[in-house]
């Protein structure tokens, strides 16, 4: 994630498509020709590092030269350097062997198209290039129009940094729309109260995943056997704030500390009181100034407030009627730095 280019990008599209496709035998698609010649020739670029037959699927032989590419900055650069000035034949090939016939195939099943979905690139780091540009606005600015060159549906994952840049708008006219911003499950309201649909939400997202086979209220209904009560699971809900993935890793840590159901208030508060400690050591002086200001505006300004609050999970991003608004992780929320406010 620290040296992320377009030919990476566009490779590994290219790769997935062509796997898909490949299990989709009624589709019939001819092979394709040239786009597996400009794979066949970054390997014999690279030849003295790769060995691999150019009979092989195309598929293999992308998943084969990306590997080594990330194992080997030597062998990223060279393979960047034949990649690069081919970008715009790249895409043309792509679009003219895999997406527009398969496309094609598609609709004369009854389907709309095919939908291309880049996960992970808001992981990027925000690094800068050799030149001092940092990534995120190399990849999706820079070469923005390259990156939604392809003719289908698309759906990229960027980084929310991105939202804070001085390039935002020239973002935007790249990608022709406006970004979607998935946010937190909003726990509680900006005025502090629980929100009611919020706490719904993360129930069913925690009890899902024991009663999966369950509706809603069924699932409700059977929460002491997972929790020795509701206010334990509401208690655990408030705290993650929403966050999906804290959800979870609270309450899997909290199955380790109780080991057996069901899990008990004790449990849980001793795995958020870890979870609150971890946090706590990473924070500065300047970063508590930063979550005290967060706390009287309930908003985040500039590329080093995100990089500082938002990346680190001290602070969570919420939308509702009003737009998006901010407040400090709950995990925090007794801090005494922070009581001073009150």
């Amino acid at each position: 994630m620290g040296d992320v280019d377009i030919s990476d990008i566009l490779l590994t599209i290219a790769q997935q498509v062509s796997e898909s496709l490949q299990k989709w035998e009624k589709l019939n698609l001819n092979e394709p020709t040239k786009l597996k010649g400009i794979v066949e020739g970054a390997i014999k670029v690279l030849q003295t590092e790769i060995e691999i037959s150019p009979q092989v699927e195309l598929s293999f032989g992308i998943a084969k030269i990306t590997a080594q590419a990330k194992a080997s900055p030597e062998v990223r650069s060279k393979l960047r350097n034949f990649l690069e000035s081919r970008t715009g034949n790249i895409i043309e090939t792509i679009n003219q062997e895999l997406i527009e016939p398969a496309n094609k195939k598609l609709q004369q099943y009854g389907k709309e198209g095919l939908v291309v979905i880049v996960d992970n690139l808001d992981k990027v780091n925000s690094v800068a290039k050799d030149w001092g540009r940092p990534q995120p606005e190399y990849l999706f600015v820079d070469r923005g129009e390259q990156l939604m060159g392809l003719n289908c549906h698309l759906i990229y994952t960027i980084p929310l940094a991105l939202r804070f840049s001085n390039d935002y708008e020239t973002l935007t006219q790249r990608f022709k729309k406006e970004l979607h911003v998935l946010p937190m499950v909003a726990t509680h309201l900006r005025d502090g109260s629980d929100s009611t649909q919020g706490m719904e939400l993360v129930r069913e997202l925690v009890l899902a995943r024991a009663f999966p086979e369950l509706d809603s209220q069924e699932r409700l209904a059977k929460v002491t056997e997972i929790f020795d009560s509701q206010e334990t699971l509401d208690y655990l809900c408030r705290i993650s704030g929403g966050h999906v993935r804290n959800v979870l890793r609270i309450v899997n840590e909290a199955i380790m500390e109780e080991g057996e159901f069901p899990i008990s208030g004790a449990s849980v508060a001793s795995v958020i009181k870890t979870f609150r400690n971890q946090r706590l050591l990473a924070i500065d002086d300047k970063e508590w100034e930063l979550l005290r200001r967060v706390v009287q505006t309930q908003k985040v300004t500039g590329d080093d407030g995100y990089q500082t609050l938002i990346r680190s999970m001290f602070v969570y991003e919420y939308q509702d009627d009003g737009g998006s608004w901010f407040d400090v992780n709950p995990l925090l929320k007794d801090a005494p730095e922070l009581q001073s406010l009150e």
